[in-house]
């Protein structure tokens, strides 16, 4: 595995079209030791990209994604509120920043301190973030999605930075008796012309104010960046690596003992009764079992013995939301609401490329299985769990427990991965009701079991594209995409547009504001026009990683793959010749040039190529691929093998990237997430339940799936400001290798994963009991 990473530092910002070196305003907070924050202002435009030459084209209007996009829209919103921001200067040195947004493992406590040490000129290790709590006030700026945070919060942390090191240098002057001209600040010291220095802790006190005041700051020119722009590790590695990293299930909580929820046999089922409740509650350490909203609580001193309970109980259960239903009946149900396609095959006159493609249900459970510990009392409440929406947790549980939302404090942990799991804050809220019928407090871990059959799901799709050509011209080109409905019930971080997201009418709205800030076509194919329609709201969905992008891309680009087929030109060179940015053509050629394209491959084996922009940013994905008997027939006991993905070159222009190594790193999980999706990771839905119950047999990219050969190519600076990274990667990933399978097998893909219609390799657990036993041989099943 290689990774590039292209020198950082090579434009300023009058070349890149990003931040000038205009002033911003900050607050000098009141308080004991030096306090500051950012003060309300306008966010930097967002940069406009240079328009590809459209000579010969039939030119496509911009859509609504290309103009103002969903991370523009969480950007502005959380503008107003970027003032309650605050950065600390403590008595050792050490600058803290209270993040109002989780970190699940994307790096952004990193990126967050990389910003601070440059504007401060503190060395990285001086600098500390941690994860706030719950703050209404913060209003929409405390959400974490939509590849937001490092663009959200780039000027404001830096604002705030730059005025504490002037507030910094101004006491130093005082102190030392001399010009603050004549002062230099680095490593979180000021030193004087003649030698003599005074270090940040010592000046804490001395710069702190008595009344908060405005001040007038200038940041950074990118020229003069030291710290943003270089690779740089995560802060937190070490802990990480050495178990010292907390989690929820890490909180230690006086008295919270370990409590899990027998669940229902098919999707949202309900207790009707349970006939051996007493039994359960006499079992060994058992201390309460209760009937909740979701099923049978279960309170034990070990969760070996919550398991064992959760086995033992008799529940009568009703009927859930999705009874009965099948991969079959929701295909049924997505194809008839699909929405017309306008533009009709013309023989005489044009030619047309129509397909239509399906995309299974897919898990959205992260690495860390869902928890949460609450501890809830007659007049208030205490709630720790990784969250990306808090605020909403914090509202909507006071809500349920008839408590003012001041009196339910919640705190957010890191988590063990999301790709937007945690912005519902289901475990959290199932918590606080199990804490307040026991009346003790409780730390409550889903099964990996449960994640996979009640846990949060993306969407079953369809999308139908047809796309007509003539005379060696793409004329038009319209995909109907039709899903299952995506929840989005987190709303965008408070409770208004959360509840307005989960009307009838509000939720199919939200949907179709959030597909028109997301999608966008990058290339010029005429009279262009993507639309979305929704069915079935019974599943527990939501907005996994990319959203709707990983699916609707893939059908675009393995429809241009087509089209390139069909007008006798080469899948790179169509690419290339009807591209709309030159960003993207450069991160296309760029793959193109590292990865051979082109080059002779043997039988059964290919190349595939494809393009993806998202929030300001862009990647190009090229991918090999080996489909023949001996690869694909491969054998590794309860595991599933199939067509692996040998080479993946890939090429990200993300604007300014903060972190390069960081980006690298995101580009990497979301490229093995790519490979999941078109090859193996799929649910089976069947009678009103899914089939699969965990990661044995929910077949992501494992070890022996993975590419030999990964090499991930950061692009030099094209803008002074950062654009989306997190989710980036998934769709162009997806996309490529779905690409390359078709030109090694001469058949286009329709139907993901691959393996979706193939005999299950694997024995479904039963329903009931709901999970299985504890493992006594758990090693034999360790890779």
């Amino acid at each position: 595995m290689g990774v590039q990473s292209s020198p950082q530092n090579q434009e300023s910002d009058a070349d890149s079209g990003g931040l000038s070196r205009r002033r911003f305003l900050g607050f000098v907070v009141a308080a004991s030791t030096l306090t500051v924050a950012a003060h309300l202002g306008e966010a930097a435009a967002a940069p406009a990209e240079a328009a590809a030459a459209t000579t010969g084209l039939v030119p496509s209007a911009q859509g609504q994604a290309e103009i103002y996009d969903l991370n523009d829209m969480l950007t502005h919103a959380a503008l107003p509120t970027a003032n309650l921001i605050s950065i600390t200067i403590d008595s050792n040195g050490t600058a803290s920043l209270a993040l109002p947004r989780a970190e699940v493992g994307q790096g952004i406590t990193t990126s967050s301190a990389i910003l601070i040490a440059e504007e401060l000129d503190l060395p990285l290790d001086k600098v500390k973030v941690t994860l706030a709590d719950a703050r209404p006030e913060l209003l929409f700026n405390q959400l974490t999605g939509g590849s937001n945070t490092t663009i959200s919060t780039f000027t404001p942390i830096r604002v705030a930075a730059a005025v504490a090191r002037g507030r910094l240098l101004e006491a130093a002057a005082l102190e030392l008796g001399e010009a603050i001209g004549t002062l230099t600040a680095k490593a979180g010291a000021i030193t004087s012309a003649t030698g003599r220095s005074l270090t940040y802790g010592e000046l804490a006190e001395k710069a702190a104010a008595v009344a908060t005041s405005q001040v007038s700051v200038t940041l950074k020119d990118t020229s003069e960046f030291t710290v943003i722009g270089t690779g740089r590790p995560r802060i937190d590695a070490l802990d990480a690596v050495t178990g010292r990293k907390a989690f929820a299930m890490d909180v230690e909580v006086a008295d919270a003992l370990p409590t899990m929820v027998c669940r229902p046999p098919t999707i949202n089922g309900t207790v009707r009764s349970v006939r051996n409740m007493d039994t359960a509650r006499a079992m060994p350490g058992i201390t309460d079992v209760v009937q909740i909203s979701t099923g049978v609580a279960v309170r034990g001193r070990t969760f070996g013995q919550c398991i064992n309970a959760v086995r033992a109980l008799d529940v009568d259960w009703g009927p859930g939301t999705a009874e009965g239903a099948s991969d079959a009946t929701v295909i049924d149900e997505l194809r008839r609401a699909e929405l017309p396609l306008v533009v009709p095959p013309l023989p005489l006159l044009t030619k047309a490329v129509d397909a239509r493609f399906t995309f299974h249900f897919a898990s959205n459970g992260a690495l860390e299985t869902n928890c949460a510990v609450a501890d809830v009392r007659p007049d208030s409440a205490e709630i720790w769990a990784s969250l990306k929406s808090p605020i909403v947790a914090q509202e909507q549980i006071a809500l349920k427990l008839g408590l003012p939302a001041g009196a339910v404090k919640v705190h957010v942990t890191e988590g063990g991965g999301s790709f937007g799991r945690k912005l519902f804050h289901d475990a959290a809220d199932e918590a606080a009701e199990i804490s307040r019928a026991v009346g003790k407090p409780v730390k409550l871990m889903w099964h990996r079991t449960d994640d996979f059959r009640q846990g949060r799901i993306h969407p079953m799709s369809t999308s139908r594209v047809r796309a007509t050509y003539a005379l060696g011209e793409v004329l038009t080109y319209e995909q109907r995409h039709t899903s299952v409905a995506t929840d989005f019930g987190h709303g965008v971080g408070e409770i208004i547009t959360a509840e307005a997201a989960q009307l009838p009418v509000g939720d199919l709205t939200f949907s179709e504001t959030v597909f028109q800030l997301t999608q966008q076509t990058p290339y010029h194919f005429g009279a262009t026009t993507q639309l979305l329609s929704e069915i079935d709201k019974g599943f527990n969905t939501g907005p996994m990683r990319g959203i709707y992008s990983p699916n609707v891309r893939c059908a675009q680009e393995l429809i241009v793959d087509e089209l390139a087929k069909r007008m006798g030109k080469d899948a790179y060179a169509f690419r290339r010749e009807y591209l709309k940015e030159e960003r993207a053509r450069a991160v296309l050629d760029k793959v193109a040039e590292v990865g051979s394209w082109g080059r002779t491959m043997p039988a059964g084996t290919a190349q595939g190529i494809a393009i993806h922009p998202e929030y300001h940013a862009f990647v190009a994905v090229l991918a090999e691929i080996d489909c023949r008997p001996q690869t694909t027939g491969r054998k590794i006991g309860n595991a599933y093998t199939g067509p692996r993905v040998t080479k993946v070159v890939c090429a990200v222009d993300a604007g300014l990237a903060v972190n390069p190594r960081g980006l690298q790193a995101q580009m990497m999980g979301g490229i093995m997430d790519g490979i999941a999706l078109t090859l193996s990771s799929g649910l089976h839905l069947r009678d009103g339940h899914f089939l699969e119950s965990s990661w044995d047999n929910y077949f992501y990219t494992r070890q022996w799936n993975t590419p030999p050969e990964l090499e991930i190519v950061v692009m030099p600076p094209t803008t002074g400001t950062p654009g989306g990274a997190g989710e980036l990667p998934v769709a162009g990933a997806m996309a490529a290798v779905a690409c390359a399978y078709g030109r090694a097998t001469g058949i286009m893909p329709t139907t993901f994963p691959l393996n979706h219609g193939e005999p299950l390799s694997f024995t479904p657990l039963p329903t009931t009991p709901p999970i299985p036993a504890s493992p006594t041989d758990g090693l034999a099943h360790a890779y």
